[in-house]
């Protein structure tokens, strides 16, 4: 060919490139500096339409609550259904503001060792900065709704002070750790907000805000541990192949499952409980599609393997993973 056959470089097609881990991080820590809410200056908490009435209807749980849904929870008096329905609501709430400050904790021990310019310390300090406005909120609402809760179980609360430092010893355990937390109440918000039930303008503005920017949380746990993982050695990734389905599930209930005295303070039959975490068809279905997009991350990590798929299954967490991220539960099934 001739040079006056040569196409000329405008005709050429553009190589493209997919964006780097680090420009990845960059445009989450730009999101974060552009899109950020601030809990006291985001919520009107003096407003009226946000006050809190303990005796407000729209306390009833929505259909999209495991507990909501159950026929004795219907058949109770409405009076009652508000009372459950609050403490519920605000017991959730505590227990997410416990896991988010473990959360925090862990990513301050996880970023002290970043060495400068590192696109990680930048997006786990907004991050962090986030979660801590998150925390404020979460602790405003359960002071206004005037409920007694302790949030997570005993042996969540005393190994809080301990979990953190994972995120040194073993960083991609804990993000996987992350995810066991950030995934299932994200499911469950999400449900509620797509419901639209009348529900309580102040839980549904939390919820918008914390649904908003858990998206940037998940999104890069989610690009840690897929840009990590090959770095794994065999026995490291076999091992932690077993170990997450076991922290899924255990954190997983450490937020959805009411705590002993919780369920005493509810006025919870035991039979109930037991229908409603786990034993039930329905709600053995919602467990599972909870982790869709958790499958999916195993599946692309490579913590997917005969052994692990057992543990999996044991958890009652396995099936088929995601094809995208949130995509929607009754496909994925």
């Amino acid at each position: 060919m001739t040079a006056t056959q040569m196409p000329s470089p405008s005709h050429q097609a553009a190589p493209t490139h997919e964006p780097s881990y680090e420009q990845r991080l960059q445009t989450l820590s730009e999101a974060s500096v552009h899109q950020h809410f601030d809990a006291f200056k985001d919520i009107a908490w003096d407003h009226p339409d946000y006050a809190i009435d303990p005796r407000d209807r729209r306390w009833i749980l929505p259909s999209a609550d495991v507990l909501g849904r159950t026929e004795w929870y219907r058949s109770l008096p409405e009076d009652e259904q508000v009372r459950i329905g609050l403490y519920r609501q605000a017991n959730v709430t505590k227990v997410g503001l416990q896991f988010e400050q473990i959360l925090i904790a862990g990513l301050m021990n996880y970023a002290f060792s970043l060495p400068n310019n590192s696109a990680e310390f930048r997006y786990s300090t907004h991050e962090a900065t986030e979660e801590c406005h998150h925390t404020q909120m979460f602790q405003e609402f359960v002071n206004r709704s005037g409920q007694d809760v302790k949030g997570g179980t005993l042996l969540f609360r005393m190994l809080a002070p301990v979990l953190p430092l994972f995120a040194k010893w073993v960083p991609f355990g804990f993000f996987y750790g992350v995810l066991a937390g950030e995934e299932p109440i994200d499911h469950v918000q999400k449900s509620i907000l797509r419901a639209g039930d009348d529900m309580h303008p102040l839980l549904q503005r939390i919820m918008q805000i914390h649904v908003a920017e858990e998206a940037r949380h998940i999104g890069f746990a989610h690009q840690y541990l897929e840009h990590k993982a090959p770095r794994l050695k065999r026995g490291e990734r076999f091992v932690l192949s077993l170990l997450v389905p076991v922290i899924m599930r255990w954190l997983c209930n450490e937020i959805l499952v009411p705590s002993k005295r919780a369920q005493r303070d509810m006025g919870i039959p035991e039979d109930v409980m037991k229908q409603v975490y786990w034993d039930a068809p329905e709600s053995k279905k919602f467990l599972r599609d909870l982790f869709g997009d958790v499958r999916m991350l195993a599946e692309n990590t490579g913590l997917m393997n005969p052994v692990s798929r057992r543990v999996w299954r044991a958890m009652g967490i396995d099936g088929r993973a995601s094809r995208f991220r949130s995509e929607p539960a009754s496909a994925a099934a």
